[in-house]
């Protein structure tokens, strides 16, 4: 029995194979693929790092089984393909060298082929979903026929063997989220007048079960069988939780382990809670697993939902609402949590913050990353990074996220580090996150990172302003520079009126502003802060000059602030001036004219400037320097982090 976690850390049978404890690493993303759609020695390293860290299973995703209809992304596994084998068979004795099983996720797009594929012309692709229909964005979806059906499910099958074959452990059948096996168990998309779909839930499960049915007769007795399903679809004519209740009750005893998951991937209100954003609780989708668990008798179910923290994995296998739980997040930003927590290291764990940094890189640029871990999609290079060198004496200014990673980074490396820091703690702007309810695991994060540098045994010099003359007296071989950013301030009349209050009043419990708070300046600072004190029972307005709010903000946090906004009272006022400030209030204007917004305050939210002249001022006391994180351009963490880091290998 593991003394610290008994639960999360005890094995189970699942199948002809053993989980050595309850952590499994759910499937996402990973980095480019090859030309073929075949993993390369970089994805192979992805997986490779998260297996090296204890999770009991790693799962490789999308994995396209019939790749003529089947493609929804760019980036899919070629499952339809036996040139793919090999790359598999890396694949899993990559996994398997760090003592976890090998599963690999099988899916199909349907009416959503072609949705995300980058490069490949719309009008070339023919999409197959239940029934015939026009998408809202005029896409045309075609009736799959019968022979079709039979056609995918053997595909299905062929892909279940070859990953076997090619030394997976287990294959998981993705039916959730909206995609082709969902669209079939769905009575919202699969309208069917044949035996295939409709009204009745039979007709609706005949195309599912066919499916395990050839899976299992690919891969034979004893292989596990996965089934990943949302527990409710959270759209317009969707499945709820009863309905997927009775969906379980069928499918259990005929596959090995029930995931539930939530959500639709393709609408953008349910994408949100399929991944949950910073702004709901942490487990927020175990209720679903947990209400399925109440009715199987066979088949042992796994939970998702950003969770982060050991001891709540504990509870919920403690108290019975799932036998599994599923990380993905998580353990991007910690590969290293199922180790750390099953040998009571707790305080060393790096929590997700639910950033959604690595979703905006994989849709922005194709990319895989994470905020505070800069080793993600760079495994292979991280292998190498610690080559000798001659050691140095580093002098770093600044201790906030870019700071303080470069001291870290540094230190491991061999350097002597000196940390200067002009305020009483380390940690830098994510300090000011300290009393803001959904940016509590970002602010652990800086308390986290300050305690590593001194437990590093790293010489850090808190109230202390660097000068050059300081830094020259240290004689130092290498500087690096992160001081930061400073709060722009907007030259507009009565910017000097006691009403305006600067960023530092949410530095406190309680923050130092009235009761109606006008915020100028609607970013992504301005927006988080509007949601932060509108959940204070604040009246709220924002009034930002851009026709949109938090545009700098990631595609999946907008759409988090989004419902926010819409969820609750916060006014928003776009493509509006700020004119002049007034014992009344802040005077503006739009397109309509002028108007003034009664204020107690008017936080000042405008954005940051880099602080170059800081950077001037120091930059020659040494040999050589690099700048860090805001002192080159007002940014996020995950730049700050980064730079830090890989900075820091090359001293």
């Amino acid at each position: 029995m593991n003394k610290y976690y008994p639960h999360l850390g005890s094995s189970l049978r699942v199948g002809n194979v053993l989980l050595k404890n309850r952590i499994v690493n759910a499937p996402m993303a990973h980095p480019e693929m090859g030309p073929n759609g075949e993993l390369t020695a970089e994805n192979i390293g992805f997986y490779g790092l998260r297996a090296k860290g204890g999770a009991a299973v790693i799962t490789v995703s999308e994995g396209i089984v019939h790749m003529a209809t089947g493609r929804s992304h760019t980036k899919h596994l070629a499952l339809d393909n036996p040139m793919e084998r090999p790359s598999l068979a890396e694949c899993a004795r990559e996994i398997h060298y760090h003592n976890a099983l090998a599963s690999i996720e099988l899916s199909h797009g349907g009416k959503y082929a072609g949705a995300r594929a980058h490069g490949v012309d719309p009008s070339t692709v023919t999409r197959y979903g239940p029934i015939n229909e026009v998408m809202a964005d005029g896409r045309v979806v075609t009736e799959m026929p019968e022979e079709l059906i039979y056609e995918i499910a053997d595909s299905f099958a062929y892909a279940a063997k070859m990953c076997k074959d090619a030394g997976f452990d287990m294959v998981l059948l993705h039916a959730a989220h909206g995609w082709l096996l969902s669209q079939f168990m769905s009575p919202g998309t699969n309208k069917r007048t044949d035996k295939w779909g409709g009204e009745s839930r039979e007709n609706r499960m005949r195309f599912p079960l066919l499916v395990i049915e050839k899976v299992r007769e690919a891969v034979g007795p004893g292989f596990p069988i996965e089934y990943r399903m949302s527990g409710a679809e959270y759209v317009e004519d969707g499945y709820d939780i009863e309905e997927c209740i009775e969906i379980c009750k069928i499918l259990d005893g005929k596959v090995d382990i029930i995931y539930i998951s939530a959500g639709v991937h393709e609408n953008r209100d349910s994408f949100v809670i399929t991944h949950p954003s910073m702004f709901l609780p942490h487990g927020s989708n175990v209720h679903l697993a947990a209400a399925v668990k109440k009715h199987m008798k066979h088949t042992p179910v796994g939970c998702v939902g950003g969770i982060n923290d050991p001891a709540h994995a504990e509870e919920i296998i403690a108290s019975g609402q799932a036998d599994l739980v599923c990380m993905a997040r998580q353990l991007l930003v910690d590969p290293d949590f199922p180790k750390k927590a099953l040998s009571g290291r707790t305080d060393e764990i790096t929590k997700c913050c639910r950033c959604f940094n690595c979703f905006s890189t994989f849709l922005g640029n194709r990319v895989t990353s994470c905020a505070l871990n800069p080793v993600i999609s760079r495994e292979l290079d991280h292998r190498y990074s610690f080559c000798p060198t001659t050691p140095k004496k580093v002098v770093i200014v600044g201790g906030g996220p870019g700071g303080m990673q470069a001291a870290l980074t540094a230190k491991d490396r061999g350097h002597e580090v000196i940390l200067i820091e002009k305020n009483d703690r380390l940690g830098g702007q994510l300090l000011c996150e300290q009393y803001v309810p959904f940016k509590k695991d970002l602010y652990d994060y800086a308390v986290q990172q300050a305690k590593r540098v001194e437990a590093a045994g790293i010489d850090v010099r808190l109230n202390i302003t660097a000068t050059a003359e300081l830094i020259e007296s240290l004689k130092p071989d290498a500087l690096i520079l992160a001081v930061g950013a400073k709060q722009i301030i907007p030259p507009i009349e009565g910017i000097d009126n006691p009403k305006v209050k600067m960023l530092d009043a949410l530095h406190h419990e309680v923050p130092e502003l009235g009761q109606k708070v006008v915020i100028l300046g609607g970013g992504l600072v301005g927006s988080e802060t509007a949601v932060y004190l509108d959940g204070l029972g604040k009246d709220v307005t924002v009034v930002e000059m851009k026709d949109d709010f938090a545009a700098e903000a990631n595609e999946m946090h907008k759409i988090a602030l989004d419902h926010q906004f819409r969820d609750n009272n916060v006014t928003l006022h776009l493509s509006t001036t700020a004119v002049k400030i007034t014992d009344e209030g802040l005077v503006c204007r739009n397109a309509d004219g002028e108007f003034t917004v009664e204020a107690d305050s008017i936080l000042i939210a405008a954005g940051m400037r880099a602080d170059w002249d800081t950077v001037e001022e120091l930059r020659y006391a040494a040999p050589w320097y690099w700048s860090v994180g805001d002192c080159v351009k007002a940014g996020k963490v995950v730049d700050a982090t980064s730079q830090g880091y890989y900075i820091a290998l090359d001293i």
